[in-house]
């Protein structure tokens, strides 16, 4: 109710959980294992790593540092921490921002769900045609991706809808470990077949004349994609970390998990396509139109293992899309709530219409209804690149100009430090990166999108 008193995270792990599930989804899952084929394996890899350390971990504190400081929804965070400057404009950006994200990612989500239904009841088989004819079926229907996305925003909606410690916390408290354990299971199935090993070359040993300009690009991006930075879902989260809470040690935990997941996700992938000699780099279609193929011909030995596989990785997929639907959904919810002094169930509501208002053409864009389109894309793809290329990298950019340059040095210091209790060595390089290294690194992003480099 208004005037409650805010909640907090419970427990260490708990926040830690939470935070990191943010990251973790759909980026680690199906977008990293398509770029890391298109770019080279072990190559785009070391420059995936690479960038988490220069721009992921200092843009994260910076965001936890608002988040934390503040004590508030993402829009009142950063007017807090500017005095009521333009600064604000940021926190307004991140919660528009989210709210187009949840829209098209509900999508994909949906589909995930779908493929998980038609997994469990042996719908997806046959040779790659007609595994493509499924998905062209799907997704030119009228009403069936119409309803997943819908079902996945709701089941966003009654995870929020109960809180910080009922909701978002007990929920990664159960999600990550099943995500967790399921995707280990299907590593090991992958690494045991046949001819498994030429994946995993694939992926750890590097091709240094694969390190092009193109490739780094794409790891800089990828990394800004996969560990949510600029979205204020990373300050929302942090509003709920104790004054215990270390920054720095729990931005470094998350990054840590964040890429442990993705290169799991790699020895799921690329071992079993290699197994069946199909080549990773298939792009965006991997997931839904080149892997139930791959995972019928890699098993149909012992046809059992590869029902398995098929519906828990399915449930992977759908796992890792709720983890970070139900963090994009409180910066909206919490943003309602406490600037028009709503109840939390009011919030919750008012984000999931406008996430319905956006997911539901987006769904319909991409077979159902050909003429939703802008900017001759389909309304999904425009939402995924307004965001992804313009307003995700100005979001994370506003915020290290903000940290690094706009509100007081000694402010970030006693954040980064907890006010002294903690000896802070690494603080001056931390500032260097998120003053000089950071925004270097974003302007390099927006000017190669945009064809200058």
């Amino acid at each position: 109710m208004p005037g409650k008193e805010r909640e907090n995270f419970g427990t260490k792990i708990g926040a830690i959980l939470a935070t990191a599930g943010s990251a973790v989804g759909l980026g680690n899952i199906w977008r990293f294992p398509y770029m890391t084929g298109h770019d080279g394996g072990a190559a785009f890899l070391l420059a995936y790593i690479g960038c988490v350390l220069a721009l992921g971990i200092p843009g994260m504190v910076s965001e936890f540092i608002i988040g934390r400081h503040s004590a508030a929804n993402a829009a009142r965070a950063y007017r807090k921490v500017s005095k009521g400057g333009p600064g604000g404009i940021i926190g307004y950006l991140g919660v528009f921002t989210s709210m187009i994200v949840l829209g098209f990612y509900a999508v994909i989500a949906g589909w995930c769900l779908q493929y998980l239904f038609g997994s469990m009841i042996g719908q997806i088989h046959g040779n790659a045609q007609e595994v493509k004819n499924y998905f062209q079926d799907f997704s030119a229907d009228p009403f069936k991706p119409v309803l997943w996305t819908i079902v996945f925003i709701m089941l966003t909606h009654f995870i929020v809808v109960k809180g910080v410690r009922k909701g978002l916390e007990r929920a990664s408290g159960i999600m990550m470990p099943a995500l967790f354990l399921i995707l280990i299971l299907i590593v090991v199935a992958s690494c045991l077949l046949p001819n498994a090993s030429k994946g995993i070359i694939f992926l750890f040993k590097p091709d240094f004349s694969k390190v092009t300009p193109h490739v780094i690009f794409d790891a800089l991006g990828q990394a800004f994609f996969s560990l949510s930075l600029g979205s204020a879902c990373l300050c929302t989260y942090a509003s709920y970390f104790s004054r215990q809470t270390k920054l720095g040690t729990s931005a470094t935990q998350i990054a840590l998990i964040d890429t442990g997941v993705a290169i799991l996700a790699g020895l799921m992938i690329f071992p079993a396509a290699f197994s069946v000699g199909v080549n990773p780099d298939s792009g965006p279609a991997l997931i839904f139109l080149t892997l139930p193929g791959v995972f019928q011909q890699a098993f149909a030995s012992v046809p059992v293992i590869g029902y398995l596989v098929a519906v828990l990785f399915y449930t992977l997929l759908a796992l890792a899309a709720l983890t970070s639907t139900i963090s994009m959904h409180e910066i909206g919810t919490s943003f309602f709530y406490e600037e028009f002094h709503l109840t939390r169930k009011k919030g919750a509501w008012i984000e999931t219409a406008c996430c319905c208002v956006i997911g539901v053409p987006c769904a319909l864009s991409c077979g159902a209804v050909s003429g939703l389109k802008v900017l001759g894309m389909s309304f999904l793809d425009f939402c995924n690149n307004l965001t992804s290329d313009i307003l995700l990298p100005l979001g994370s950019l506003l915020t290290c100009l903000l940290v690094g340059w706009l509100i007081p040095k000694k402010m970030v210091q006693d954040e980064y430090t907890n006010w002294g209790t903690l000896k802070g060595r690494t603080f001056g390089l931390y500032l260097f990166a998120v003053r000089i290294l950071c925004p270097l690194c974003i302007l390099a992003i927006f000017l190669h999108q945009f064809g200058a480099i």
